[in-house]
């Protein structure tokens, strides 16, 4: 199973990167941008041994813990099984 893990700025806070990426994008011509915002962008392959509730609930352990900064981060979680 691999587990896919979206980290973003929450709306509240301000995005400087994702500002300087938009201006550059207009400065390139590129139109219709309202807005950018950056973020990161995690993949966990999980080994199986635990089913898919817990796995979600320890992935998402995982992210609040150790791969956001909850004060101005928000994360998702996605699950997908694995052929």
């Amino acid at each position: 199973m691999k587990a896919y893990v979206y980290v973003s700025l929450k709306k509240s806070v301000l995005d400087p990167q994702g500002k300087t990426i938009q201006s550059a994008l207009k400065k390139m011509g590129y139109k219709g941008l309202e807005d950018v915002r950056q973020g990161k962008y995690f993949e966990l392959t999980l080994d199986g041994g635990l089913p898919r509730n817990d796995a979600e609930a320890e992935v998402t352990r995982i992210a609040s813990e150790i791969l956001t900064n909850p004060v101005i981060e928000e994360f998702q979680v996605r699950l997908e099984e694995q052929p």
